[in-house]
């Protein structure tokens, strides 16, 4: 986990350094700062959801086998997770409207 911490770190701040240095010759760092904050807003997002879905699925699939009157409860607690994606969505496109 460490290990793609420092990855994702490295390449958000490479990708930084790619957006100010382009900027500098057009003129445009806070139309590239927006961009990447847009990247980040849905990246980091859908990575929070897939991470609890991951738990939660096999959770909701066990309590399902053991008594299949569990499929609503089941069913809401692995949708509620995606909420964090439409927030995610959300910002980007306030963010786009900034542009």
């Amino acid at each position: 986990m460490k290990k793609l911490l420092v990855t994702v770190l490295v390449a958000v701040f490479g990708a930084l350094a790619f957006a100010a240095e382009e900027a500098a010759s057009s003129g445009g760092l806070d139309r590239g700062l927006i961009a990447i904050a847009m990247g980040l807003a849905v990246g980091l997002s859908a990575l929070g959801t897939g991470l609890a879905q991951a738990r939660i699925g096999p959770a909701g699939i066990g309590a399902i086998a053991e008594d299949r009157s569990n499929f609503g409860t089941a069913l809401i607690f692995l949708l509620l997770p995606e909420t964090l994606v439409i927030f995610g969505l959300l910002i980007a496109f306030i963010l786009n409207g900034k542009l």
